[in-house]
């Protein structure tokens, strides 16, 4: 089968719309994977929305200390060109040779000049709403949209400068040091050739001034959600003091109403569902009462709670009885003043009980939806992309991430409402369908990044450079950073001190680089957040300011000291102290280490023949690689096969049979079914996989894998499930209808039950897509026979997104849905003398038990793992709480596992629909295909090292290792001897810590390293 990369030429350049996350993340994969990258953002800065969200959850992480470093590797990555201020205005040509036409506005400052000192935007006179602040704050005409924005280069606003209004000021031009103000600057156009295009414009919130009983813009303690974030930042306008805006007086009762813009007909609305408002208005309450150091009354008013991702449900669960978040099943109708001069809001609402209620509220937080904005409809009109009746762009649930348009992609909010993780995947899959259409020009465009030679540091005097992060107030309202700065200037060693509002910032970046050269330093210490999101950002810098990589630690202020010590800020600032003093004494110790190379077998080995593992073993294969696709099971299909149609309607079996079709002819696919993974060996780049397959053993070598093993449905015990043969699950009802119509046509009531099994103490998660399938299968079972009396009993109806339109024709065909606690489940029984089963349920409107006779009942069971154990030991890979595989970072790395070279996608991860668990494998695909692109893998050389001479080869090291990093050979002369297993070591320590005669030893983390840090920790003074 000839490649379809190689019917024509192909351009290897791609061209990425949109610098919000998934823009970000699409670039930097692409860029990875060997494809040069124009990333084109209509604003001065890249970020989107996330740059103006304070915390995410449910980790609780700084949004923008995680978004940060993502930005800065975006804009100093030399394969990713940043066109920002800019919009694309016409794409000319077809896949793999387009030719589009750019317009880039002029900034008026010009950006090779411009030293972001901030100069312009202090004399400039000019005060304007602040945007970014959502209006809250006001900003100049000479600005920066935020701190820590990439490319941070200032803009003047022409709408609103005076210069532009009346030929008069230019004060920013007449003290610019740098000379880099420039009137002149005209629009130009950039005319470029690339290969594919990426939509990942995001979106806008809905703007809820439509609704004029909530009186948002009249009473000014009714804001929107975004504001409330803003309020909440450190960034923001009242530096993350939570205040309400009329009086800045600290709130004492917050309410929040859900579904604004969402879910409703009112003239303006959008019928769907915006599917993040549920969880970010629990994340706000949560993060509300931690700012608040006091009794907060936090209550959300809504109609479903729609926690329906990964770990949704617990934090759900957490916010209610942990955190004391009421929750209140009620939509307002309205908000009026609680009184004559008061700016306290007055809420009446009928509670769960039909009790008339009134309440009094500080404040009103409009929990506002997700929309298309006119801009970025214009934008599709201009590239002859299709819009569905919602605005978002139009594509099957077979191929989640392609427009109408062949060649042009999408991810993110434009094709639909979605949430961060899911944006971050969406445009990691977006990166693989460009990959695998321009495979055949991979890095033919691409720049190789060049290093100055390092700095020897042997014999040479100890100088160290300390770096105090403000963090915003993240740090800075707890501890006295100013203190901290004066404290570690007084430290041996010690040369060079400075503190930051945001050391991650780009800016800053560059002063530690400068500051290294002019200063001479050779170890530096950055007192800020945590390592694992900022570590290799602050490496970078000092190896490109000359400097080993591993002459650097990291004093963690934040996560173990302001967050911790949020009430006790002397104490805060001594450990603080305490932190930097220890991470200098460890520091001057440091000794340069050299990354590892290991040599790469560039091929891919997935494991699991459903859908989502055929989708990650044909794109792989798309891109050039071998791939190896194993499947227990004797045929491929997996779960799709049981499934008739998408949520949209899309026949599933077709799909399924021309996707196996193509993997069992394509050149670079071997499958390898009935088959059973019996060991797996070796490390990234270098896996060897011993496979049961026909009766024999096979050793499958290979660079990276993909796990993509399914899951199953629940059999319950309750319910009659099993001892009635007309109680079925999920696809039973469908299959029996189909095999015996009669059955359909005698039938005089169905009934449907949610959540059997799921969301309950043994399993306290959502499993995503029962409502879907049960809504879906309803509407059928009426069109087939419309007279069927159809009932779902449900707890929260969870058809989230643009699902909600099945949910909205359900009730219009007639399906009725009754309400049941968790507490009051429904009680099936059969009738005597009858065929029928008796539901009796207590209907939430009533308030009272009511009975059903139906012939037949279909139960929605928990998705649930089954068999990973052994998988992830084989990998060496972690499962959560309920048995799925866990990823590294729920929001920066969905599809990869803290183990290197292993990627996750489709059930396995997390019960989800078709296009998801598509989009997750290509997702997955474009991370393996990141690593496979290069000639070698390089592997953090922080790892064990063993003292030959000191080991007995007792053999402890080897089986506590949880990475499997560490192994007994044999030594001549000496008898068994242990060995690091250098690209599989995490550097955790534990052969260490356990070897009975200390002969092992951690690079970075030497015992005369550690020591001298517990000492300088006992040294307080």
């Amino acid at each position: 089968m000839k490649n379809k990369n190689e019917l024509k030429p192909v351009t290897g350049a791609v061209m990425v719309v949109g610098g919000g996350i998934a823009g970000v993340q699409s670039a930097l994969d692409l860029a990875d994977s060997g494809f040069y990258v124009y990333l084109v953002e209509k604003s001065p800065s890249i970020g989107g929305v996330m740059a103006q969200l304070d915390k995410t959850f449910p980790t609780n992480d700084c949004s923008m200390c995680i978004l940060s470093p993502k930005l800065v590797e975006a804009g100093r990555h030399l394969s990713i060109q940043l066109i920002t201020k800019a919009e694309v205005e016409k794409v000319e040509g077809e896949a793999g040779d387009f030719t589009v036409t750019v317009r880039e506005q002029p900034r008026y400052v010009d950006s090779s000049k411009c030293i972001a000192c901030g100069v312009c935007a202090e004399k400039c006179p000019k005060k304007v709403d602040d945007l970014f602040n959502e209006g809250l704050g006001k900003r100049k005409a000479a600005y920066v949209k935020y701190p820590q924005a990439v490319p941070l280069k200032y803009v003047i606003d022409e709408d609103n400068c005076i210069y532009f209004k009346s030929g008069k000021c230019r004060a920013c031009e007449k003290f610019c040091p740098a000379g880099a103000v420039d009137f002149s600057q005209k629009a130009r156009d950039h005319v470029i050739k690339v290969g594919s295009l990426i939509l990942a414009p995001g979106f806008q919130p809905f703007e809820p001034a439509v609704y004029d009983t909530y009186g948002f813009g009249k009473y000014p303690n009714v804001i929107t959600s975004m504001q409330f974030e803003r309020i909440l930042s450190a960034s923001g306008p009242f530096e993350g003091h939570l205040v309400r805006p009329s009086d800045g007086k600290a709130p004492q009762k917050i309410a929040w109403l859900q579904c604004v813009g969402s879910r409703d007909i009112h003239r303006g609305a959008h019928g769907y569902c915006s599917g993040v408002c549920c969880m970010y208005a629990i994340k706000e309450a949560v993060i509300a009462k931690e700012h608040a150091h006091g009794d907060l009354d936090t209550a959300i008013f809504f109609m479903d709670m729609r926690t329906y991702g990964k770990e949704f449900e617990r934090y759900y669960n957490r916010a209610k009885t942990e955190t004391g978040v009421r929750f209140i099943r009620s939509r307002i109708h309205s908000i009026e003043p609680a009184g004559a001069g008061s700016h306290d809001l007055k809420l009446e609402y009928v509670d769960d009980g039909g009790v008339a209620r009134s309440e009094e509220f500080d404040m009103v937080v409009l929990s506002v939806g997700l929309e298309v904005s006119r801009d970025i409809r214009d934008l599709a009109a201009r590239l002859g992309i299709e819009l569905n009746e919602d605005g978002f762009a139009a594509a099957s649930d077979f191929a989640p991430v392609e427009t109408s348009r062949p060649g042009i992609f999408v991810s993110g909010a434009f094709s639909g409402p979605k949430d961060i993780p899911y944006s971050v995947m969406e445009s990691s899959a977006a990166s693989a369908a460009s990959a695998a259409l321009l495979a055949a020009s991979r890095n033919s465009l691409t720049k190789e990044k060049t290093y100055p030679d390092e700095n020897p540091v042997s014999g040479e005097e100890t100088r160290i450079g300390v770096f105090v992060c403000h963090c915003g107030i993240n740090i800075g309202s707890v501890v006295d950073v100013p203190a901290v700065r004066d404290y570690a200037r007084s430290l041996p060693l010690v040369a060079y001190v400075a503190d930051n509002m945001f050391t991650c910032s780009q800016d800053t970046q560059k002063l530690i680089r400068d500051a290294i050269v002019e200063h001479k330093l050779n170890r530096i210490v950055v007192a800020a957040c945590t390592p694992r999101t900022h570590e290799p950002l602050f490496q970078e810098t000092i190896r490109e300011a000359g400097m080993n990589r591993y002459l650097f630690e990291l004093a963690n202020i934040r996560d173990q000291d302001s967050w911790v010590h949020q009430a006790e800020p002397e104490k805060a600032t001594q450990k603080a102290k305490d932190l930097v003093r220890m991470a200098v004494a460890k520091v001057a110790l440091l000794e340069p280490i050299e990354k590892l190379r290991v040599e790469l077998n560039q091929s891919a080995l997935v494991i699991g023949g459903g859908v989502a593992g055929m989708s990650a073993a044909l794109n792989l294969a798309d891109q050039g690689f071998k791939t190896f696709l194993v499947e227990e099971k004797n045929e491929l299909g997996g779960h799709a096969l049981k499934v008739r149609k998408t949520w949209r309607g899309e026949e599933v079996g077709p799909f399924v049979a021309r996707m196996r079709d193509r993997v069992l002819n394509h050149e670079n696919i071997e499958a390898l079914v009935g088959a059973r993974i019996l060991d797996v060996q070796g490390f990234i780049g270098q896996f060897n996989t011993t496979v049961q397959v026909d009766g024999s053993e096979r050793n499958l070598e290979h660079g990276v894998t993909v796990l993509a093993t399914g899951a199953h449905s629940l059999k319950p015990e309750e319910y009659l499930y099993g001892r009635s043969e007309r109680v079925t699950r999920w696809h039973e009802l469908q299959k029996l209808f189909d095999e015996k119509p009669g059955e359909l046509e005698r039938a005089e009531a169905v009934a449907f039950i949610q959540c059997v099994g799921s969301r309950e103490p043994e399993r306290p998660y959502c499993s995503k897509i029962c409502c879907t399938a049960s809504v879906q299968e309803a509407i059928e079972l009426k069109t087939l026979k419309p007279d069927l009396d159809v009932f779902i009993l449900y707890r929260d109806l969870r058809t989230y997104g643009q699902r909600e339109e099945l949910y909205r024709k359900a009730r219009e065909q007639g399906v009725l849905f009754i309400r049941y606690s968790v507490d009051e489940k429904p009680l099936v029984e059969t009738i005597p003398g009858s065929e029928k089963l008796r539901i009796t349920v207590r209907d939430h409107v009533l308030g009272r038990p009511v009975q059903i006779d139906v012939d037949y009942l279909n139960l929605a069971t928990a998705i649930i793992p089954k068999g990973q154990e052994t998988l992830a030991k084989f990998f060496k890979v972690p499962l959560n709480e309920d048995g799925f595989f866990l990823e590294a970072h729920m929001k920066l790395r969905p599809v990869d596992f803290a183990t290197d070279g292993v990627f996750i996608a489709g059930l396995a991860h997390y019960p989800k629909p078709i296009e998801e668990s598509i989009a997750q494998a290509q997702a997955a695909a474009a991370r393996a295909a990141s690593v496979l692109a290069k000639p070698f893998v390089e592997v953090a050389p922080v790892v064990s090292v063993v003292d030959q001479e000191a080991c007995i080869g007792c053999g402890l090291c080897e089986a506590l290792c949880p990475f499997g990093a560490i192994r007994l050979h044999k030594v001549i002369g000496k008898g068994f001897r242990a060995e690091t297993i250098s690209a599989s070591c995490k550097g955790c320590g534990v052969c260490s810590a356990s070897c009975p005669q200390k002969a092992i030893d951690m690079k970075h983390f030497r015992d005369r390293q550690i020591v001298a840090a517990i000492r300088a920790g006992g040294q307080r003074g």
